[in-house]
């Protein structure tokens, strides 16, 4: 498979290349900064500069022509501003499934947040924002015709991955690490399970292939 990965240099991202390269697949990296391809080469990913904040969805579909199955792992990050969080977690996961139904691409992987629905939609703190593009962005993948995924990890961690989650649509809070995220982005897409499907993802004891299989969708 060519997997197009929105938000290629992030942590989760750069798993998810590490692992699609071992299989056998490949993993175009779609990143902003060109200072960041050494690092995706490294991965095993393919580095493609595209500002996603910049880029229309009619020229974003053109560069996704012969992709498989895009994932959306983008994110403003930590410090970024209430605007960047609606402009980048929002916008530009909307603009790939765009795209991607431009393209005629239906597999779609999109990573969120634990609790996105619950945010407040009176406040103006940053983390609510950031709570609120997610949702939105859920919701608008959600109602389309597309064969998505809405992955909602709990507290993410550096800590090797285990290869056991809990899933479900909410579970207790709790963390998880990134390595154990990005293969449950890359089982759904290589076993082609949990398809229009979305759940919460923690640490737990059941192996990430049978979790998936068990998402009830």
């Amino acid at each position: 498979m060519r997997i197009a990965i929105a938000g290629g240099h992030g942590a989760i991202a750069l798993h998810i290349e590490r692992q699609l390269s071992a299989a056998g697949h490949e993993a175009i990296a779609i990143i902003r900064n060109p200072e960041h391809a050494g690092d995706v080469l490294s991965a095993g990913g393919i580095p493609v500069i595209i500002d996603l904040e910049k880029v229309d969805a009619h020229t974003l579909a053109l560069d996704l022509q012969g992709i498989d199955a895009v994932v959306f792992a983008a994110g403003a990050g930590p410090g970024s501003s209430a605007e960047r969080k609606l402009t980048v977690d929002r916008d530009a996961a909307i603009l790939l499934a765009d795209a991607a139904d431009r393209a005629g691409i239906r597999r779609y992987v999109l990573i969120s947040a634990m609790g996105a629905d619950d945010f407040d939609p009176d406040s103006d703190d940053v983390f609510q924002i950031y709570l609120r593009a997610k949702s939105e962005a859920d919701q608008n993948v959600r109602q389309r015709d597309l064969d998505y995924t809405i992955i909602r990890p709990g507290g993410l961690t550096n800590e090797p991955g285990t290869g056991e989650v809990e899933l479900a649509e909410s579970t207790e809070r709790g963390t998880i690490p990134r390595a154990d995220v990005a293969a449950l982005v890359v089982a759904a897409l290589l076993d082609g399970i949990a398809i229009r499907a979305q759940f919460e993802a923690i640490s737990g004891e059941s192996p990430i292939p049978d979790a998936l299989a068990a998402v009830l969708y």
